[in-house]
């Protein structure tokens, strides 16, 4: 499973790629708002440091106007990824700027009916969201497996990405599943190093280190 940061913090994004670990990143709105920096300078610097893709969201309503906005964007890197919404508009967009060998994400899917749909229409990325679903009472596991299960099924192309994943049971679920990436926090990606006992042991080893004749 390859791991996608979630976040517009440029600062975050240098310091987990520098684990060698990190596969892409995506973006949306609220993240780049809360850098208080210009839009396209933080996509391109994020650009910059990941090789991997990096989704940036159309925030436009029509077909016509979000295939403007997103060969647009496309322009700012080559690894710039279009995240389009769940929506018709969003879906008739899709096959237009892949053609262009844009790639797409679309974004906001919450059932295995949308991620079906957004597989027909052939985006790059699929993006099911987890945490809200959870919010509101349903079951983000089902959603996990049945949208694994229709891209097996059917054989499509599109790799599906669990967003909006707070926690190391969230992401469990992604792997016994098979999802083919997780967007997650910085904090959680640091989160998956730690374990009590990998502590107590490595402290134990330091201890009897200490006792061995040098």
């Amino acid at each position: 499973m390859k791991i996608f940061l979630d976040t517009g913090d440029v600062e975050a994004v240098r310091k987990v790629a520098d684990t060698g670990l990190l596969d892409g990143v995506t973006t949306n709105p609220s993240h780049i708002a809360r850098t208080g920096c210009k839009f396209r300078e933080v996509v391109k610097e994020i650009c910059g440091i990941v090789d991997g893709p990096v989704s940036v969201e159309a925030l436009s309503e029509t077909t016509e106007a979000m295939v403007r906005e997103a060969r647009d964007l496309a322009s700012i890197a080559p690894n710039v990824v279009i995240k389009i919404p769940m929506t018709v508009p969003g879906l008739k967009a899709v096959p237009l700027l892949e053609q262009d060998q844009i790639k797409t994400n679309v974004t906001m899917v919450f059932s295995a009916t949308q991620a079906f749909l957004a597989m027909k229409a052939g985006a790059s990325f699929v993006s099911i969201v987890l945490s809200r679903l959870d919010a509101v009472g349903n079951e983000s596991e089902i959603l996990v497996q049945d949208a694994a299960a229709i891209r097996d099924n059917y054989a499509f192309d599109s790799e599906i990405i669990a967003g909006s994943v707070k926690t190391q049971n969230h992401l469990l679920a992604c792997l016994r599943a098979g999802i083919d990436i997780a967007t997650i926090p910085p904090e959680l990606f640091f989160q998956m190093f730690q374990h009590p006992l990998t502590d107590a042991g490595l402290a134990q080893f330091a201890k009897d280190w200490q006792k061995v004749p040098k």
